[in-house]
């Protein structure tokens, strides 16, 4: 499946650096799209490295002397397996008559980020790629992606036992492998507990002390393992908006599975119908229509919240896009109605507008403010004007 929107994203990016690095979770699709981008790089000279290969990681042991002679566009994949790379990169942009183009692939490493931050700061531009969203594969397999994931090899497999196998083997070779790839010396089986008890606090505000009383661990090694979960892509931690207004605000992140996919499997959610009839059902449908708007949205990771005053009022996503705030409730109802929280929270926050999302087929307003939409067709036509 080509995924142009990424491609058109590398080419936009390279436009201003000469560093691209292209972020996101193993087996979400990275090293495809970089090999579709290097052969569509006909007209220049092209060099490809994977440091997963031994013979491409020897070619690398010496950087300098590797890298100096090329020109045109290199890719370097699983460049978080050599950090040293990143010194020999930053005297190799620096200067003036360079023009080689730095393609480099992560694995949902934040070492990554930290080592290229403080060798290249200012020479690179960082992409998240994600598992495939239901408005890339078709809006019409939305409740597919949703009970089976975007991760290409889940979506795509031929059966549902297939595609539940696949899931199975990435949660266990992440625990058992990837994670110590990355350095981090963490036992798979407390990670396997604090991963699946976290699905309990999907789509709810995390808390430290309660998780780690359950798992017999401090509260510093809960928060550990959440920022090691974030920071591989598999959570995301939407953090709270606070407003100058005299109420109790909640001042803690909320808790999303980032892949509907791997939340159902570490449930035991085999099916649509298991799914359907688990309390969770809300939580499970509203993490993942949050996630699928963000990546329709498409504004910067860091201008999204959500927002809440203690037992009051609460905002699903606050959203900062072209110097306005708006609002986005998610509501798994046949005909959300009108809500004091929604009131609140046009009020309080000062909001352009306000969307409520929802599973039927129907676009209507419930104020001059706040309309309700199908939640197909805000996928699709992302507007929130």
């Amino acid at each position: 499946m080509e995924r142009i929107n990424f491609i058109k994203k590398i080419e936009d990016a390279f436009t201003v650096h000469n560093v691209v690095a292209l972020l996101g979770p193993r087996q979400c699709g990275k090293t495809t799209i970089a090999q579709e981008f290097f052969r569509a790089a006909k007209s220049r000279p092209s060099h490809y490295f994977d440091l997963e290969d031994p013979v491409d990681e020897a070619r690398l042991a010496e950087p300098m002397t590797a890298l100096e002679p090329l020109s045109g566009l290199v890719v370097i994949d699983e460049v978080q397996r050599t950090p040293g790379l990143f010194k020999p990169l930053r005297v190799l942009t620096d200067r003036k008559k360079e023009k080689t183009k730095y393609l480099i692939l992560g694995s949902a490493s934040r070492e990554l980020i930290r080592q290229s931050s403080e060798s290249l700061a200012g020479r690179i531009q960082y992409l998240e790629l994600t598992p495939f969203s239901s408005a890339e594969v078709g809006i019409d397999d939305f409740e597919k992606v949703w009970l089976r994931g975007g991760y290409p090899r889940s979506f795509l497999a031929e059966t549902e036992t297939n595609s539940r196998t696949w899931r199975d083997a990435y949660i266990r070779t992440f625990l058992e492998q990837d994670l110590r790839t990355l350095g981090l010396t963490i036992e798979p089986t407390a990670m396997r507990r604090f991963w699946m008890m976290l699905g309990h606090y999907h789509g709810q505000i995390f808390s430290a002390s309660e998780i780690s009383k359950s798992l017999q661990v401090s509260d510093v090694t809960a928060k550990r393992y959440l920022d090691i979960l974030t920071g591989t892509f598999m959570v995301r931690q939407l953090p709270p908006w606070f407003e100058n207004i005299k109420k109790r605000q909640i001042k803690r992140p909320k808790i999303y599975f980032r892949d509907s996919g791997i939340l159902h499997r570490l449930m035991l959610l085999d099916s649509d119908e298991s799914i359907r009839t688990h309390p969770k059902l809300g939580a499970s449908w509203e993490g993942f229509v949050l996630e699928e708007a963000i990546r329709a949205i498409g504004e910067p990771p860091e201008n999204y919240f959500f927002w809440g005053v203690h037992a009051q009022a609460e905002l699903d996503l606050l959203v900062f896009t072209a110097g306005k705030r708006w609002g986005i409730e998610i509501k798994f109802q046949d005909a959300p109605k009108i809500t004091s929280s929604m009131r609140q929270a046009l009020e309080q926050l000062d909001l352009a507008g306000l969307k409520v999302l929802y599973p039927g087929s129907k676009k209507y307003a419930l104020n001059k403010h706040i309309e309700v939409v199908p939640v197909k067709e805000f996928l699709t036509n992302p507007s929130l004007t």
